[in-house]
């Protein structure tokens, strides 16, 4: 099923909710900047296993509203909340990957976990997307520079650039192109304007106030948000666990699709 929720006036995101019937709830966020059909191969098997699986599409994404403003972390973490207390959701899993992944630790840190029982971060573009001097780790604040002028120049180019470096495994030109449809489907400007929040927010305050059971999935080869970023919000984050990918870049929930699907069940259910 799949509707809209206005989450200030006239801005609308677009929802995919399956539910198998009284299943536990796992509210997704998706990455940079794709929309919430990235987790096909979440939605495909979840649900047969009871879970009911709810895609948001982040404002500027997918089926959501574009509005011109409203691409903070801070902003977006609010839409979050609002889709939440609209769907009455409560005891939830939130699940975020890169971005998503980013958004959710802000809305863990402003509001207060709110209905959420467990965090799972994929790929997080966390604790900090660029490098900074206390934090040698990730893009640079120029590279991201080159992405924004990238959108602004080139956008489809742009895609296929950061598509090169998203997965570490052979992909079927069709995939390829399924998966840079999804990134079209977002405005420019909202690509933009996300690269932005990307590069200069800050979440290293918002890890101390996580206090849920927390599942940290994370590419041994990823190539976009570096493996050391899980160790750092492994050691930011009381009560997180490590969990390793060997096999995946930062696309692991496709890379090994199978394994993430079953350490994702696990860790809800344990």
């Amino acid at each position: 099923m799949g509707y809209y929720i206005t989450v200030e006036p006239n801005v609308n995101l677009f929802v995919e909710d399956v539910d198998p019937g009284n299943g536990k709830p796992i509210v997704f966020l998706h990455g940079w900047p794709v929309n919430h059909k990235m987790y096909e191969y979440q939605f495909d098997q979840l649900p047969k296993m009871g879970f009911r699986c709810i895609g948001i599409d982040l404002r500027g994404h997918g089926n959501s509203d574009k509005p011109w403003t409203g691409y903070t972390y801070d902003r977006m973490a609010d839409d979050v909340r609002v889709v939440i207390d609209s769907l009455r959701l409560k005891n939830i899993v939130l699940a975020g990957h890169s971005m998503g992944g980013a958004i959710s630790i802000r809305y863990m840190a402003r509001h207060a976990g709110h209905q959420v029982a467990k965090l799972a971060l994929f790929g997080a573009a966390a604790p900090v997307f660029t490098r900074r001097p206390d934090f040698p780790y990730g893009f640079t604040k120029e590279e991201v520079n080159k992405l924004i002028e990238e959108t602004y120049a080139d956008r489809p180019q742009m895609l296929v650039g950061f598509g090169d470096i998203f997965f570490y495994r052979y992909l079927t030109e069709s995939f390829k192109d399924w998966f840079h449809g999804l990134g079209m489907e977002a405005s420019g400007h909202a690509t933009a304007m996300c690269a932005i929040a990307l590069r200069d927010e800050d979440l290293r305050p918002d890890l101390p106030k996580i206090n849920v059971p927390t599942g940290i999935f994370h590419g041994i080869h990823d190539k976009v948000c570096p493996f050391a970023f899980a160790e750092a919000m492994n050691t930011g984050i009381k009560n997180s666990e490590l969990i390793p990918f060997w096999d995946s870049g930062h696309g692991l929930f496709y890379c090994e699709k199978e394994k993430f699907n079953e350490a994702l069940i696990h860790f809800i259910k344990e």
